[in-house]
Protein backbone atom coordinates (compact mmCIF):
# COMPACT_ATOMS: atom_id res chain seq x y z
CA UNK A 1 0.00 0.00 0.00
CA UNK A 2 1.32 4.10 -0.85
CA UNK A 3 2.14 6.07 1.94
CA UNK A 4 1.49 9.74 1.51
CA UNK A 5 3.40 11.79 4.55
CA UNK A 6 0.94 14.93 5.25
CA UNK A 7 2.75 18.17 7.16
CA UNK A 8 1.35 21.12 7.55
CA UNK A 9 4.16 23.79 8.31
CA UNK A 10 3.62 27.54 9.71
CA UNK A 11 6.52 29.28 10.21
CA UNK A 12 9.21 26.44 10.95
CA UNK A 13 12.33 27.24 9.77
CA UNK A 14 14.16 25.94 12.30
CA UNK A 15 12.55 22.21 12.93
CA UNK A 16 11.37 21.64 9.42
CA UNK A 17 14.55 20.63 8.20
CA UNK A 18 15.48 17.74 10.40
CA UNK A 19 11.97 16.17 10.39
CA UNK A 20 12.42 15.96 6.38
CA UNK A 21 16.07 14.28 6.91
CA UNK A 22 14.13 12.21 9.54
CA UNK A 23 11.40 11.11 7.26
CA UNK A 24 13.48 10.87 4.28
CA UNK A 25 15.85 8.37 6.64
CA UNK A 26 12.67 5.87 6.72
CA UNK A 27 13.31 1.75 6.39
CA UNK A 28 9.60 1.47 4.98
CA UNK A 29 9.75 4.97 2.30
CA UNK A 30 6.87 6.86 1.92
CA UNK A 31 5.66 7.19 -2.16
CA UNK A 32 5.50 10.95 -1.21
CA UNK A 33 6.01 13.56 1.13
CA UNK A 34 3.57 16.29 0.60
CA UNK A 35 4.04 19.46 2.51
CA UNK A 36 1.53 22.66 2.83
CA UNK A 37 2.83 25.84 3.55
CA UNK A 38 0.29 27.78 5.63
CA UNK A 39 1.25 31.62 4.90
CA UNK A 40 4.46 31.24 6.20
CA UNK A 41 6.35 34.43 6.78
CA UNK A 42 10.22 33.19 7.02
CA UNK A 43 12.00 30.57 5.00
CA UNK A 44 10.16 27.84 5.72
CA UNK A 45 9.57 27.69 2.13
CA UNK A 46 12.95 28.29 0.87
CA UNK A 47 14.51 25.46 3.13
CA UNK A 48 11.56 22.75 1.56
CA UNK A 49 12.70 23.55 -1.56
CA UNK A 50 15.83 21.63 -1.04
CA UNK A 51 13.93 18.47 -0.37
CA UNK A 52 12.48 16.10 -2.25
CA UNK A 53 8.96 16.71 -1.40
CA UNK A 54 5.88 18.31 -2.85
CA UNK A 55 5.17 21.81 -1.33
CA UNK A 56 1.80 23.20 -1.75
CA UNK A 57 0.88 26.36 -0.26
CA UNK A 58 -2.41 28.36 1.15
CA UNK A 59 -3.17 31.36 3.01
CA UNK A 60 -3.14 31.12 6.89
CA UNK A 61 -6.10 28.82 7.66
CA UNK A 62 -4.39 26.61 10.34
CA UNK A 63 -3.39 23.13 9.94
CA UNK A 64 -7.04 21.35 9.66
CA UNK A 65 -7.27 22.96 6.12
CA UNK A 66 -3.76 21.89 5.23
CA UNK A 67 -4.08 18.62 5.63
CA UNK A 68 -7.10 18.32 4.06
CA UNK A 69 -5.72 20.15 1.07
CA UNK A 70 -2.70 17.77 1.51
CA UNK A 71 -5.19 14.66 1.71
CA UNK A 72 -6.82 15.64 -1.82
CA UNK A 73 -3.49 16.17 -3.35
CA UNK A 74 -2.03 12.64 -2.25
CA UNK A 75 -1.40 9.49 -4.10
CA UNK A 76 -1.72 7.14 -1.40
CA UNK A 77 -3.55 4.66 0.12
CA UNK A 78 -2.68 5.48 3.53
CA UNK A 79 -1.98 8.90 4.59
CA UNK A 80 0.21 9.67 7.43
CA UNK A 81 -0.10 13.28 9.70
CA UNK A 82 2.96 14.76 11.46
CA UNK A 83 4.29 18.33 12.06
CA UNK A 84 7.35 20.08 11.41
CA UNK A 85 8.54 19.59 15.12
CA UNK A 86 8.85 15.79 15.15
CA UNK A 87 11.23 13.66 14.26
CA UNK A 88 11.43 9.51 14.01
CA UNK A 89 12.79 6.23 14.65
CA UNK A 90 14.26 4.64 11.30
CA UNK A 91 11.09 2.10 11.94
CA UNK A 92 8.32 4.52 12.64
CA UNK A 93 6.48 4.24 9.40
CA UNK A 94 6.52 0.94 9.09
CA UNK A 95 5.34 -0.15 12.45
CA UNK A 96 2.91 2.75 11.91
CA UNK A 97 1.16 1.35 8.77
CA UNK A 98 1.27 -2.21 9.99
CA UNK A 99 -2.03 -2.51 11.61
CA UNK A 100 -3.79 -1.34 8.73
CA UNK A 101 -1.25 -3.04 6.28
CA UNK A 102 -2.87 -6.26 8.15
CA UNK A 103 -6.18 -5.27 7.73
CA UNK A 104 -6.32 -5.05 11.48
CA UNK A 105 -7.16 -1.57 11.72
CA UNK A 106 -8.65 1.48 9.80
CA UNK A 107 -6.84 3.86 11.63
CA UNK A 108 -4.13 4.70 13.98
CA UNK A 109 -1.80 6.31 16.46
CA UNK A 110 1.24 6.24 18.29
CA UNK A 111 1.56 5.85 22.06
CA UNK A 112 5.45 5.88 21.99
CA UNK A 113 5.93 9.60 21.54
CA UNK A 114 8.60 11.67 23.41
CA UNK A 115 9.81 14.85 24.44
CA UNK A 116 12.52 15.55 21.86
CA UNK A 117 14.12 18.68 23.74
CA UNK A 118 13.52 18.01 27.51
CA UNK A 119 17.24 19.51 28.76
CA UNK A 120 15.20 22.60 28.31
CA UNK A 121 13.75 23.79 32.08
CA UNK A 122 10.39 25.10 30.30
CA UNK A 123 9.60 22.17 28.08
CA UNK A 124 9.49 19.88 31.18
CA UNK A 125 7.42 22.64 32.35
CA UNK A 126 4.95 22.19 29.68
CA UNK A 127 4.71 18.70 30.93
CA UNK A 128 4.37 19.27 34.18
CA UNK A 129 1.25 21.24 33.27
CA UNK A 130 -0.11 18.75 31.28
CA UNK A 131 0.09 15.94 34.40
CA UNK A 132 3.54 14.38 32.61
CA UNK A 133 6.40 14.03 34.74
CA UNK A 134 8.21 12.28 32.43
CA UNK A 135 9.32 12.67 28.94
CA UNK A 136 6.04 11.29 27.32
CA UNK A 137 3.73 13.57 25.23
CA UNK A 138 0.61 11.55 25.81
CA UNK A 139 -0.80 11.87 28.88
CA UNK A 140 -1.71 8.76 31.29
CA UNK A 141 -5.09 8.14 29.75
CA UNK A 142 -4.21 9.20 26.14
CA UNK A 143 -1.86 6.07 25.38
CA UNK A 144 -4.66 3.90 26.04
CA UNK A 145 -7.19 6.18 24.20
CA UNK A 146 -6.56 8.57 21.73
CA UNK A 147 -9.08 10.70 19.15
CA UNK A 148 -5.75 11.55 17.39
CA UNK A 149 -5.21 9.66 13.77
CA UNK A 150 -1.55 9.59 12.88
CA UNK A 151 -2.39 7.48 10.04
CA UNK A 152 -5.45 6.72 8.42
CA UNK A 153 -7.18 4.81 4.66
CA UNK A 154 -7.47 7.89 2.53
CA UNK A 155 -10.62 6.59 1.75
CA UNK A 156 -11.69 6.61 5.35
CA UNK A 157 -10.49 9.83 5.62
CA UNK A 158 -12.02 11.23 2.39
CA UNK A 159 -15.73 9.81 2.68
CA UNK A 160 -16.31 12.03 6.36
CA UNK A 161 -14.60 14.83 4.13
CA UNK A 162 -11.59 15.17 6.37
CA UNK A 163 -11.00 17.41 9.70
CA UNK A 164 -13.57 19.90 10.79
CA UNK A 165 -11.68 23.15 11.05
CA UNK A 166 -12.24 24.29 14.40
CA UNK A 167 -8.75 25.36 15.43
CA UNK A 168 -6.35 23.66 17.88
CA UNK A 169 -8.55 20.50 18.46
CA UNK A 170 -9.55 20.00 14.62
CA UNK A 171 -7.63 16.94 14.42
CA UNK A 172 -9.72 15.15 17.29
CA UNK A 173 -12.86 15.56 14.63
CA UNK A 174 -12.25 12.96 12.91
CA UNK A 175 -13.41 10.24 15.77
CA UNK A 176 -17.13 11.49 16.03
CA UNK A 177 -17.63 11.49 12.02
CA UNK A 178 -16.21 7.55 11.43
CA UNK A 179 -17.49 6.31 14.56
CA UNK A 180 -14.49 4.84 15.87
CA UNK A 181 -10.66 5.59 17.56
CA UNK A 182 -7.62 4.56 15.85
CA UNK A 183 -5.64 2.25 17.14
CA UNK A 184 -2.41 2.02 18.72
CA UNK A 185 0.38 1.03 16.17
CA UNK A 186 3.09 -0.78 18.93
CA UNK A 187 6.70 0.06 18.40
CA UNK A 188 5.78 3.33 16.16
CA UNK A 189 8.53 5.73 17.90
CA UNK A 190 8.25 9.22 17.22
CA UNK A 191 9.81 12.47 18.78
CA UNK A 192 8.08 16.23 19.36
CA UNK A 193 9.45 19.35 20.70
CA UNK A 194 7.40 21.02 23.22
CA UNK A 195 8.18 24.79 22.87
CA UNK A 196 10.57 26.03 24.75
CA UNK A 197 10.75 30.00 24.81
CA UNK A 198 8.38 32.49 26.29
CA UNK A 199 7.41 33.80 22.76
CA UNK A 200 6.61 29.98 21.75
CA UNK A 201 4.49 29.50 24.83
CA UNK A 202 2.41 32.39 24.39
CA UNK A 203 1.64 31.18 20.91
CA UNK A 204 0.58 27.91 21.41
CA UNK A 205 -1.19 28.82 25.23
CA UNK A 206 -3.31 31.12 23.56
CA UNK A 207 -4.03 28.95 20.53
CA UNK A 208 -5.27 25.90 22.91
CA UNK A 209 -7.35 29.03 24.73
CA UNK A 210 -9.12 29.97 21.33
CA UNK A 211 -10.45 26.05 21.03
CA UNK A 212 -14.39 25.57 21.43
CA UNK A 213 -15.84 24.49 24.50
CA UNK A 214 -18.58 21.30 24.67
CA UNK A 215 -20.47 24.45 27.06
CA UNK A 216 -20.04 27.01 24.43
CA UNK A 217 -19.65 30.67 25.85
CA UNK A 218 -20.70 29.52 29.25
CA UNK A 219 -17.31 26.58 29.01
CA UNK A 220 -15.33 29.50 28.28
CA UNK A 221 -16.51 31.81 31.16
CA UNK A 222 -15.51 29.07 33.39
CA UNK A 223 -12.03 28.57 31.95
CA UNK A 224 -11.57 31.95 32.59
CA UNK A 225 -12.09 31.28 36.25
CA UNK A 226 -10.08 28.40 36.42
CA UNK A 227 -6.90 30.22 34.45
CA UNK A 228 -7.11 33.00 37.11
CA UNK A 229 -3.82 34.74 38.33
CA UNK A 230 -5.43 33.62 42.18
CA UNK A 231 -6.12 29.95 40.85
CA UNK A 232 -3.07 30.08 38.57
CA UNK A 233 -0.97 31.02 41.81
CA UNK A 234 -2.44 28.42 43.64
CA UNK A 235 -1.78 25.30 41.24
CA UNK A 236 1.84 26.64 40.06
CA UNK A 237 2.97 26.35 44.02
CA UNK A 238 1.52 23.15 44.44
CA UNK A 239 2.91 21.68 41.13
CA UNK A 240 6.47 23.27 41.89
CA UNK A 241 6.53 21.30 45.13
CA UNK A 242 5.08 17.96 43.41
CA UNK A 243 7.93 18.27 40.49
CA UNK A 244 10.77 20.07 42.61
CA UNK A 245 10.61 22.57 40.17
CA UNK A 246 10.43 26.37 41.17
CA UNK A 247 10.35 27.81 38.05
CA UNK A 248 6.57 26.28 37.11
CA UNK A 249 5.26 28.83 39.15
CA UNK A 250 6.67 31.53 36.73
CA UNK A 251 5.21 29.18 33.92
CA UNK A 252 2.23 28.82 35.28
CA UNK A 253 0.87 32.42 35.43
CA UNK A 254 2.55 33.01 31.93
CA UNK A 255 1.28 30.32 30.03
CA UNK A 256 -2.61 30.80 32.54
CA UNK A 257 -2.44 34.65 31.32
CA UNK A 258 -1.64 33.62 27.39
CA UNK A 259 -4.35 30.86 27.65
CA UNK A 260 -6.71 33.67 29.09
CA UNK A 261 -6.10 35.92 26.40
CA UNK A 262 -6.98 33.22 23.89
CA UNK A 263 -10.30 32.81 25.43
CA UNK A 264 -10.68 36.42 25.28
CA UNK A 265 -10.00 36.82 21.46
CA UNK A 266 -12.43 33.99 20.31
CA UNK A 267 -15.23 35.43 22.06
CA UNK A 268 -14.84 38.33 19.91
CA UNK A 269 -13.34 36.88 16.62
CA UNK A 270 -14.01 34.01 14.67
CA UNK A 271 -10.33 33.45 13.90
CA UNK A 272 -9.35 29.89 15.41
CA UNK A 273 -5.49 30.08 13.90
CA UNK A 274 -2.39 30.24 16.18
Amino acid sequence: MKISVIIPVYNEEELIGECLKSLLNQTLKPEEIIIIDDGSTDKTRQIIRKYKVKLLQQNHQGPGPARNLGVKSSKGDIVVFVDADMTFDREFLRKLVLPIVKKKAKGVYNSEEYVSNWDNVWVRCWNYNEGNPGKSRLRPGEKEDSEDFRAILKSEFSKVGGFTAIGYTDSRTLVSKLGYRPQNAAGAISYHQNPETFVEIFYQAKWIGKRKTKLGILGKLINLVRYSLPISLLVGIYKAIKYNEAKFIIFKIFYDLSFSLGIIQSVFTNNLNK
